[in-house]
């Protein structure tokens, strides 16, 4: 059954929709995006992932195409008009088509902003029995633009890490530079040390994940201490337990890297424990 999309103001079925030749985000990745997950029929942490947004265009100089009401009421719009339970929105904004290709931003007052809107329907995301298990990652070279902090759809070399690590029989990639783990192909990564969790700080280095602020505070509000700085695959292979967050797989238990198990190589209790309490969190809180 063909899905309801949304591009530049008009909701649309899927095979009908159509962009550009010369859009800059086909041509250049010249656009940003955000995925949001909507659980029970309702978007969640929907307010954080705009902020993102809006950082990401003020990063890029890039004009905002709607304010967050409107985007708002598109997300759920396409929730309702697509019957999703369960699963994501994703929304991309790119700088447009100038009408020809060009290394030069165009004139924002001559050329709008392109905005798309698609949802994919993931049925008892929540419920992913992959949490019950874990996941096993590989690691493997850092080398990405040095703005990761903007959440650009330069998404190529992820997706290469993620091939990578399924030709070795695992799940994902854990990316490393000058020594120290930034994080993995889609997501933020973390480690646990006693009652102490460890995940790298904010900079350029790492987006500044939604899920990671949720995640944090309420691994602080159950008394969990947190360190933001990096560590290394070395540190990783001596700790109880790791694991990474992420807006679709929320919190996720890392089992093993590189072929070594971590901890018990079994979820461990707090990776267990945040996954509940973010999920419980967030389904309270959700638009």
């Amino acid at each position: 059954m063909s899905r309801t999309v949304f591009v530049n103001g008009t909701f649309l079925p899927e095979e009908d929709a159509t962009i550009s030749i010369f859009d800059r985000g086909f041509l250049m990745a010249d656009g940003v995006y955000e995925v949001t997950s909507v659980l029970g029929g309702k978007l969640i942490d929907f307010v954080g992932h705009m902020v993102r947004l809006d950082r990401s265009l003020r990063e890029l100089d890039m004009p905002s195409p709607a304010t967050h009401d409107e985007l708002l009421a598109i997300h759920r719009k396409l929730v309702a008009e697509n019957k999703i339970v369960d699963g994501m929105v994703y929304l991309q904004v790119t700088r447009g088509n100038p009408g020809d290709r060009d290394f030069a931003f165009p004139d924002p007052k001559l050329t709008k902003p392109t905005l798309v809107l698609f949802t994919q329907n993931k049925p008892g995301m929540a419920e992913s029995p992959v949490a019950n298990h874990g996941i096993r990652v590989i690691s493997i070279p850092d080398l990405r633009w040095g703005r990761r902090d903007i959440k650009t759809v330069q998404l190529l070399y992820p997706s290469m890490g993620k091939m990578l690590a399924k030709a070795e029989g695992c799940d994902d990639a854990w990316m490393v530079e000058d020594g120290f783990v930034t994080e993995g192909t889609s997501n933020n990564t973390y480690i646990v040390k006693g009652n102490t969790i460890i995940t790298r700080d904010l900079s350029h280095d790492i987006l500044h994940g939604i899920t990671r602020v949720a995640v944090l505070r309420c691994a602080q509000e159950a008394q969990l201490q947190v360190i933001e700085r990096p560590f290394t695959i070395a540190e990783a292979l001596t700790a109880d337990e790791a694991f990474f967050t992420s807006a679709s797989a929320f919190v996720m238990p890392v089992v093993e890297v590189d072929g070594a198990a971590i901890g018990t190589g079994k979820p461990g209790p707090i990776a267990t424990r945040l996954r509940d309490v973010y999920l419980d969190e967030m389904r309270k809180q959700a638009l």
